[in-house]
Parts: structure tokens; C-alpha cells; sequence
């Protein structure tokens, strides 16, 4: 008779528990399904009572529009050009001193380690006027090559990588070195094959964070050929403040290559989420 309450009482449990993650998903959901349905309507119907979810005619127009109005493509292309560099030269530089920091052994090696993760505790805006003298000393301001020398190393990526070398056993490492292996071929050949869920997690974040970047374009960047699409969106606002179902348009197109990329790396994103669960 214990058993079957115990079982009861699991039971209601994980039904609440379904019912509350329901009830978030649907709080984070509705209103980007608004955003979808608002891009597909004329202004005038935008904040209709009660909400029609479906909008009798379907305004494919407002997608062709935002592309004329203001030069969506160029910004577009800056974003794009900007975030792949970014993302590939931070897999590298996080991977490689990951590897240094959960693999190899060295004097120091904890103490560098975590005065370097403490600078993940220090607010941008503390050091944020002594690098814009830096970068203009060196006259890297308004080019996309010095948003790209700021933003190459994350203690964040660093951290991250290290976390899944960990979960790799050194008795690997030590077996290659045995056959031959230099570090480089270790790392490259042994390490990095078996840390494809860390690399994807470290990609789509660093994606993300720079795709959607606006302060360090708004400070840095200000040669309307140099713009991201982040800043694209602010002036398209500020000129079309009004025209909320061309608002809406722009920003679901901004968000689609975040989805592109979070669909082409979800298997290793979960199976490195799933691998570093059972280890812990």
C-alpha cells in the first residue's frame, strides 16, 4: 500500500512538473509567435483586440519591403562576415588553451588558470574606455579588423572547452604521447574528436553573442559600410517607428541564422550536453 502512494505521489509530481515547463515554453513562446504573426500583417491590424494569431491575408510583401528601405543585405553581410571570423578564431584560441590548461602540466598551471577565469566576473563597461584608447591608438576604430582583434579570446570558451578535456581521460593522452604523438597531434587528432558537444556548445554561444552584439558595433563602428545588421535594425527603427509589422519583419529575418545554426549543431550540442551529464 506504500508503494502505490509513493507511486501516486511521483506521479502528480512529474505531472506538475510537465505542466510548469509547459507554462514557461509558452510564456517564452507567445511572443515570438506575435512577432511572426505581426511580420505577416498590415500595420493597421497589428494591435487588433482581440489578437487574430492567423491574419486573413498573409502580407509576404513586408519581407520584400524591409530589404528596400534601408541597405538590410549590406548590414547583413557585415553581421555574417563579422560573426564567422569571430566564432571560428574563439573555437581555435578557447580550444587550443583548454587543451594547456586540462592536459598538459605546468608550473602555475591552476593559478593562471583562474586568474584568467576571473576576468569573467569583470564588467565590460569597467575597462571599456581604456580599450577604446588602445584600439584607437592603434587605429583600429571603424574597421571590422579591430572588432575582430577584441573579441578573439573568451575566458567563457576557455572555461567551457576545459570542462569537457576533463572529462576525457588523461590515460589517452598518455597512451598517444607513448605511440609517438606530439602535443599538436594529441590535440588535434585524440582531444579534439572526442569533445565535438563542447566545440558545438562553444560555437553557438559565441554565435549568438556576436550575431546579436550591439553595443561594441555602436561604439566602434560608425561608417554606414561597416555596420552590423544590429545596428541596421536601430535605424530602421528609428526611421519607421511606426511601421511595427516592418519591425517585426526585420527582426524575425535577423534571427534566422541563429536558428540555421542552432539546427545544423543541436545532435552535438546535446550529445555533448548528454556525455557531460553521465560524467558528472
Amino acid at each position: 500500500m506504500g508503494a502505490v502512494r509513493k507511486d501516486g505521489r511521483y506521479f502528480v509530481k512529474r505531472i506538475l512538473l510537465y505542466m510548469l515547463i509547459l507554462a514557461l515554453a509558452a510564456v517564452m513562446l507567445v511572443p515570438f509567435l506575435w512577432m511572426i504573426s505581426a511580420s505577416l500583417k498590415l500595420n493597421k491590424g497589428v494591435f487588433t483586440y482581440p489578437v487574430k494569431w492567423i491574419p486573413e491575408k498573409l502580407e509576404w510583401s513586408n519581407y520584400s519591403k524591409i530589404w528596400k528601405e534601408i541597405p538590410l543585405l549590406l548590414f547583413f553581410k557585415n553581421s555574417a562576415k563579422l560573426t564567422i571570423i569571430i566564432t571560428a578564431i574563439q573555437v581555435f584560441t578557447s580550444s587550443f588553451a583548454a587543451y594547456a590548461f586540462a592536459k598538459l602540466h605546468f608550473k602555475g598551471r591552476d593559478l593562471l588558470f583562474i586568474l584568467y577565469i576571473c576576468t569573467i566576473a569583470v564588467p565590460w563597461q569597467v575597462y571599456m574606455v581604456p580599450q577604446y584608447i588602445m584600439v584607437g591608438k592603434m587605429s583600429l576604430t571603424d574597421s571590422h579588423l579591430g572588432m575582430i582583434m577584441m573579441q578573439s579570446f573568451t575566458a567563457m570558451g576557455v572555461f567551457l572547452m576545459r570542462q569537457f578535456y576533463t572529462s576525457i581521460p588523461d590515460e589517452l593522452c598518455e597512451a598517444a604521447r607513448i605511440d609517438g604523438l606530439t602535443e599538436y597531434g594529441i590535440y588535434f587528432r585524440v582531444v579534439l574528436p572526442l569533445a565535438k558537444g563542447g566545440i558545438a556548445t562553444l560555437i553557438i554561444s559565441s554565435f549568438v553573442t556576436v550575431w546579436n552584439d550591439f553595443m561594441g558595433p555602436l561604439i566602434y563602428l560608425s561608417s554606414l559600410e561597416k555596420k552590423t545588421l544590429q545596428l541596421g535594425l536601430r535605424m530602421f527603427i528609428s526611421q519607421y517607428s511606426s511601421e511595427y509589422n516592418l519591425i517585426m519583419a526585420a527582426s524575425i529575418v535577423s534571427l534566422i541564422p541563429v536558428f540555421v545554426m542552432f539546427a545544423a549543431l543541436q545532435k552535438f550540442f546535446t550529445e555533448g550536453i548528454a556525455a557531460s551529464g553521465i560524467k558528472g
